[in-house]
């Protein structure tokens, strides 16, 4: 009646054996997280005698998998930061003029002479000398007016055109539509947000929170990190880098700019500023690899490579404009300004300058990360300490004890013996809990532990339906084998439905729920999993187990 297969046997201590062995790092937390860091520095940084050593804390062999401590548990820190979306208006602008301008001056027989008026912003301004060639100027630009990609702006399109006469002459005006404008906020906020999820992966903190909050809003939480003004230097570096075309040099800090053009000082050459076209000849954006290395002469530089779009635009300007300087432009700083020598096809190159290794490796992190669309503005931060977070890890462990103790006590009192065994099985399933959350690599939260709490409570509930239903069918049973048999057949049903409503309310809480929620959500989820298994599976193969060596001839349930 109580037969269980050697094979079953075998492969259900095989799980549980697995299931222990993943949870066991979290014994051994600081040694693990420490063997771990050292390894992900080896292989990014290079070896050296502390982290060779700090890598051998914990043998390679073993498994290596953390549950990782959220923030309330580990301390960190907190931002809130509001995205500037007006600053990419003026990048529109920007990138818009190069094609107004070819367009009108293609059309220069019905236009006349122009010229850019603005000194940037959100609006593009072209001087025209003759006020009867507006209404054809405005013509020309409307015909680059594209349709506003969004469901929200369908039929619209992406620039609004005006115009109006001066005294000497006339003056078109070129800006974002408004349905244009509102794409334009969603896609810079989305693509803020991947940047700055980029960034912090970047450098290996573990289980950020990174979510939009509202329109223009993000809210980042990164446990570990040593403060918020870590935190801000992290992912407020814009780390743009562009390429100008040089219009000429001065030591003159106050010197104006002309139209259509820029100055940015020299990062290695004090009291130097270039004068460089305002509209880059390629971007960051059209960057898709960054890497640390050495120059010829075997100094810290950066290597980069452009997508194809920015490897033909680069190689075509390289081509055509020999013999001129070239500025390399980092954050509104000019990191060098080389003659060019040659047509530089392929799309690569190589960032040279007072560069450490350190500098080098990070601004190469930086550029690979890609630039931030618009200008961070943080409206709160707020850096928790490692001890409220130490507090909070030593209340739910607190929690963890005295319910685990009152249900230990409760089960050996209800059942004697069989609560014996159902007591290993819970024991067995908080490592269950703990080893597949390392597996998974989930982040363990306060509202986490209330789940593990909350299971534990509920983990015996499948052993006290059974052990109920053996005590009525021995009754009525022939014998303990054929009661132990039943109970466990005819107690399956509720606890399958039991366990489904509640497995099926966790998966509600995942979905619709965001933070800590689905923290609770995944610890909730996971325990009802390992309480099943250790209900159905483990519980009764102890009990299979002792009944064959004990042949009892009346068990006391």
């Amino acid at each position: 009646m109580l037969q269980i297969p050697l094979w079953k046997r075998l492969f259900i201590w095989a799980l549980v054996a697995v299931g222990l062995a993943l949870a066991l790092p979290n014994l051994f937390y600081a040694r693990v997280e420490q063997a771990n860091d050292a390894r992900a520095a080896i292989e990014t940084l290079g070896a050296t005698p502390e982290r060779n050593a700090a890598a051998e804390n914990w043998p390679s062999w073993l498994p290596s998998g953390l549950v990782n401590l959220g923030l309330d548990l580990r301390g960190g820190a907190h931002l809130l930061a509001e995205v500037q979306v007006a600053d990419v208006y003026e990048q529109r602008m920007d990138g818009f003029w190069p094609d107004l301008r070819d367009a009108l001056r293609d059309a220069r027989d019905e236009v006349g002479p122009i010229r850019r008026a603005d000194q940037g912003g959100p609006e593009l301004k072209v001087r025209l000398s003759d006020a009867a060639a507006l209404p054809r100027a405005m013509e020309v630009a409307r015909s680059l007016a594209r349709p506003v990609a969004s469901l929200s702006g369908a039929g619209a399109t992406d620039i609004e055109v005006a115009g109006e006469e001066t005294a000497d002459g006339a003056m078109l005006t070129v800006r974002l539509s408004e349905a244009e404008r509102a794409a334009t906020d969603d896609r810079t906020v989305r693509q803020s947000l991947e940047i700055i999820r980029r960034r912090i992966d970047e450098v290996g903190t573990r289980e950020p929170t990174i979510q939009r909050q509202g329109q223009d809003r993000i809210l980042i939480q990164v446990p570990g990190i040593g403060s918020a003004e870590e935190l801000k230097s992290l992912i407020g570096t814009t780390a743009q880098l562009t390429f100008h075309p040089v219009a000429g040099r001065t030591t003159d800090a106050a010197a104006s700019a002309g139209p259509g053009e820029v100055i940015y000082p020299s990062i290695d050459e004090p009291d130097t500023f270039y004068v460089l076209e305002r509209t880059p000849v390629v971007s960051g954006e059209n960057l898709v690899d960054s890497q640390p290395s050495f120059d010829q002469n075997g100094r810290p530089a950066v290597t980069f490579r452009f997508n194809p779009t920015g490897a033909r635009a680069f190689g075509d300007y390289t081509a055509e404009n020999i013999g001129s300087p070239f500025a390399i432009v980092l954050d509104e700083e000019v990191i060098s300004a080389p003659v060019i020598q040659d047509h530089i096809p392929g799309g690569s190159g190589i960032i040279t300058g007072n560069f450490t290794i350190e500098e080098s490796t990070e601004l190469a992190v930086l550029l690979r990360a890609g630039a931030l669309p618009a200008e961070l503005t943080f409206l709160e931060e707020r850096t928790v300490g490692p001890e409220l977070g130490q507090d909070s890890i030593d209340a739910g462990r607190i929690a963890c004890l005295v319910a685990f103790v009152a249900v230990l006590a409760l089960m050996w009192a209800s059942y004697g013996l069989f609560g014996l065994f159902a007591n290993i099985a819970l024991l067995i399933n908080v490592g269950l809990i703990f080893g597949l959350l390392s597996m998974i690599g989930a982040t363990l939260t306060l509202p986490g532990i209330a789940g593990i709490v909350l299971t534990i409570g509920m983990a015996v509930d499948a052993n006290v339906l059974v052990f109920e239903r053996i005590r009525e069918e021995m009754k009525t049973a022939k014998g303990p084998s054929r009661a132990i048999s039943l109970g466990y057949e005819r107690a399956l049903s509720a606890i399958v439905d039991a366990n489904i409503t509640t497995f099926i309310i966790a998966g509600i809480l995942f979905m619709l729920g965001s933070g800590p929620v689905r923290g609770f959500a995944v610890t909730l989820g996971i325990g009802i999993i390992t309480s099943v298994f250790t209900a159905i599976f483990v519980t009764r193969l102890i009990i299979v187990t002792w009944f064959d060596r004990a042949r009892p001839k009346k068990i006391e349930v």
